[in-house]
């Protein structure tokens, strides 16, 4: 991959666990915490994908506990751990590959970015807590435009920051709605498929799809 000037990662899945929260509970939730974790996931994302359609904006957190709320009432557990799943999502694990292949990347001097739904609190929360703040020269969130992934709008960001062409750009998300809606906008979207998944049919096939972000380093 050619003159690539900038990386931007997606955070949640693709540098961090968004699973960890629960399973950092699963002593309390049992067995299913990893049903109840993925139930989660995939409601905050339909919520995300359902406002930007209505034009009903909220904030990447109140979605979050929007989606929680329902989960928890369909695996039925205890609504005294709220606060405390709530808690752990602000410090969602990072994959253990991460910090050390941010560094290898901050050394050969891209820019280095996130572009995320998170909101501006949450992002630099989670860099924070997982000592990784002086690693990114940028943390954009979808609130500066006010509408989610995977709208344009949004992509915009980086090439509006940056003035540098979509084609200069690496994008990497575990997600294949977002590999697609990046790659469908001109960037070279790479997929981290950590789980063997299949990729959706959204008119769009990426370059390269890799198992974890250590491969990254071979590619760039």
């Amino acid at each position: 991959m050619k003159n690539i000037k900038a990386i931007i990662f997606d955070a949640y899945g693709t540098l961090f666990d968004v699973n960890s929260a629960a399973e950092k509970c699963k002593d309390q939730i049992g067995d299913k915490w990893e049903g109840f974790a993925n139930f989660w996931r995939t409601t905050q994302l339909e919520y995300t994908w359902l406002r930007s359609l209505m034009k009903r904006h909220k904030d990447f957190w109140k979605i979050t506990e929007d989606s929680l709320d329902k989960s928890m009432k369909a695996f039925n557990i205890d609504p005294s751990m709220k606060d405390e799943l709530l808690n752990l999502y602000k410090v969602l694990s990072p994959f253990k590959e991460v910090p050390e292949v941010l560094k290898n990347l901050k050394e050969k001097n891209f820019k280095l970015a996130i572009l995320s739904n998170g909101t501006p609190d949450l992002l630099n929360e989670l860099v924070k807590s997982n000592n990784l703040d002086n690693v990114f020269d940028d943390l954009f969130s979808i609130e500066q435009v006010g509408i989610y992934k995977p709208d344009s709008k949004v992509y915009d960001m980086p090439i509006n920051k940056y003035r540098i062409e979509k084609n200069e750009i690496a994008f990497l998300s575990a997600n294949t709605w977002d590999v697609s809606g990046g790659g469908n906008y001109g960037f070279n979207a790479i997929w981290v498929n950590r789980n063997k998944n299949i990729f959706d049919n959204l008119d769009y096939k990426p370059n390269f799809e890799i198992k974890n972000l250590s491969e990254l380093l071979n590619i760039i």
